[in-house]
């Protein structure tokens, strides 16, 4: 007598529940909306769970992991991968062909707009905002039960713009060559002209960068959201400084190109990226991955570069952000686990803190921090004014020239992620949710447009500033460290926020991120919601991150543990030492 087949339940017939983290804000006002095309077809980003979480070691770098490591053990979990292939076939959707491999534990599904609101329980519009039609979904993404957890992001249903970047443009206010690369309105000339500006090699000398340093083996990655540059303007540039034109490259992420234009872009971010991190590391190689402007392609790109064994980044830059609150969870969750990914394999990451004070450009009564600056797994980089000539500073103080609409540092402590053990002994300041705690920034550098840095755009040379700078700028700095001590410095904040560190800071006292209503922050001795720890000294940092004995998961050496010769010359030490865990409780907040 034959068996009977029991046929196995089909997924789309079960039950849905609302993916935890996805609810999507309301989109701008519009004149009008109509739905998305429903032939049209839509890539979307699915974000699985790791085979296993990574361990606080891991997190913390100080059990690294080799890729190979990684990917065996923290790569996609194969039950969710193939709950998530059944899934896509059931609603029509199939695996896209760029599919990456386990290690970055997403799934590229294509499909109709029909298809995937169906299958995601959501509603796709047009609307159109300036003169730009984006496809929107407000609210919630439902699942069938079986795939909530093993499933933790979907992203790309909705394409309205993530971020900003983080750079100002010094210059007459309406000059139409600073109006050219100022991205599309994202950047703001300096109304009352520029003081002073220098050349990124004359405040690596400022911040006393090993003479005659060399960058060379190390890959710098530059994450893009839009924009583009020149190779003629690059070779020009680094012509006038006397430094061999950086081997430049760029990858392509979800689609995004290298679009360099004259107008309406985000070149002035491009070339002031490239620039600075390359003039200050020279020999670095530098790849830069250009990605739509989307949370879809942000953590995409990151993700991208941390897991790039072809260019092998070993420090990777970002200037680009919104705040926090402008985030869902879901993507706020994904973009930092890649940042966790990269602190297990023994790259640093360093990301600009914003460019509009304390409360983030936003004007609900709130004190705001910029994403992903708040990931407790990146490098926040801040804001300073710097004067100085040669190798010594006159005067270094906080970055907010807000009085005049000109900007100032963004700062202060994250409503969602917690406070780090590391900065426990820093006197952060109490969130305003009691999930959140995490103090940005955690270091600064030149940004003011005023005393900004000399960069070529689209054929003009400009003075630019912005948080924008900084983040290349310590990114050039760690890439000179890792060839220096001939290993990676990898996550540098424990080593940093120890009392060792306070050494390797230039303090800044002076100022504040005040940016409206609620009260900003001040600066004050140790670390403050404004600069961090303070600016660098170049020559002692790299003796502080140098890591002399880390371990990888099995307990080995990490690969070129090999120490080389630390170059240093006398620093001028602008404040005079300050103990760092000494309580701020005379900050005024």
């Amino acid at each position: 007598m034959a068996t009977k087949k029991t046929s196995t339940p089909h997924i789309s017939a079960s039950p849905r529940t609302v993916l935890p983290g996805s609810e999507k804000s309301a989109f701008v006002q519009t004149a009008g909306e109509k739905p998305a095309p429903s032939g049209t077809k839509i890539t979307v980003s699915v974000v699985v769970r790791r085979k296993a979480p990574l361990k606080v070691a891991n997190r913390l770098g100080k059990q690294r992991l080799t890729h190979a490591q990684y990917r065996k053990t923290h790569g996609a979990d194969p039950a969710a991968v193939k709950l998530v292939r059944t899934f896509a076939k059931e609603f029509g959707l199939t695996v896209a062909p760029d599919t990456p491999g386990p290690e970055r534990r997403t799934i590229k599904l294509t499909g109709t707009v029909a298809a995937m609101q169906k299958a995601f329980g959501v509603t796709l519009v047009h609307k159109t905002h300036d003169g730009t039609t984006y496809r929107v979904r407000e609210g919630s993404i439902t699942l069938p039960t079986d795939l909530v957890g093993p499933v933790e992001a979907v992203l790309g249903l909705d394409n309205r713009p993530q971020a900003q970047p983080h750079f100002r443009i010094a210059g007459e206010a309406g000059d139409l060559t600073a109006n050219i690369a100022q991205a599309g309105g994202f950047a703001h000339p300096h109304a009352s002209g520029t003081s002073i500006s220098y050349t990124p090699p004359q405040i690596a000398a400022l911040y006393q960068f090993p003479p005659n340093a060399s960058a060379a083996g190390q890959t710098i990655g530059i994450i893009e959201l839009g924009g583009g540059y020149k190779t003629t303007d690059l070779t020009a540039y680094f012509k006038t400084l006397g430094q061999k034109t950086p081997s430049v490259k760029t990858v392509s992420v979800d689609g995004g190109k290298n679009s360099p234009t004259n107008a309406n872009s985000a070149d002035g971010e491009v070339m002031l990226d490239i620039e600075v991190a390359a003039s200050v590391a020279p020999g670095a190689n530098i790849v830069v991955y250009f990605a739509p402007n989307t949370d879809q392609g942000f953590i995409d790109a990151i993700a991208t570069a941390v897991h790039d064994t072809t260019n092998k980044p070993s420090v990777i830059s970002i200037s680009w952000g919104g705040p926090e609150s402008s985030w869902t969870t879901q993507s706020l969750n994904a973009l930092d686990a890649a940042c966790q990914s990269a602190a297990a394999l023994g790259i640093t990451i360093t990301v600009a803190s914003g460019d509009n004070g304390s409360t983030d450009g936003l004007t609900d009564g709130s004190n705001h921090v910029d994403f992903p600056a708040s990931s407790p797994h990146v490098l926040a980089c801040g804001g300073t004014k710097l004067i100085g000539t040669g190798s010594s500073i006159n005067s270094e103080v906080v970055w907010n020239e807000i009085a005049n609409n000109e900007g100032a540092t963004g700062g202060g402590v994250s409503n969602f992620f917690p406070l780090p053990t590391w900065q426990a002994n820093a006197n952060v300041p109490a969130p305003t949710n009691s999930a959140g705690g995490r103090g940005v920034p955690d270091v600064s550098g030149d940004a003011d447009p005023s005393t900004g840095y000399i960069i070529r755009v689209d054929g003009k040379t400009l003075p630019i500033g912005g948080t924008s700078a900084v983040a290349p700028l310590w990114a050039g700095l760690i890439a000179v460290a890792n060839a220096q001590n001939g290993t990676t410095a990898g996550f540098i904040q424990p080593a940093i926020y120890a009392a060792k560190g306070a050494a390797a800071f230039n303090d800044i006292t002076s100022g504040t991120n005040y940016s409206g209503s609620p009260t900003g922050f001040t600066a004050g001795p140790g670390w403050d919601a404004c600069t961090g720890l303070g600016s660098p000294i170049g020559t002692k940092l790299i003796a502080v991150v140098n890591p002399s004995s880390t371990s990888t998961s099995k307990g080995g050496k990490s690969k070129g543990s090999k120490k080389k010769p630390v170059r240093t010359r006398p620093a001028r030490k602008p404040h005079a030492a300050t103990n760092r865990r000494k309580a701020a409780a005379g900050k005024r907040r």
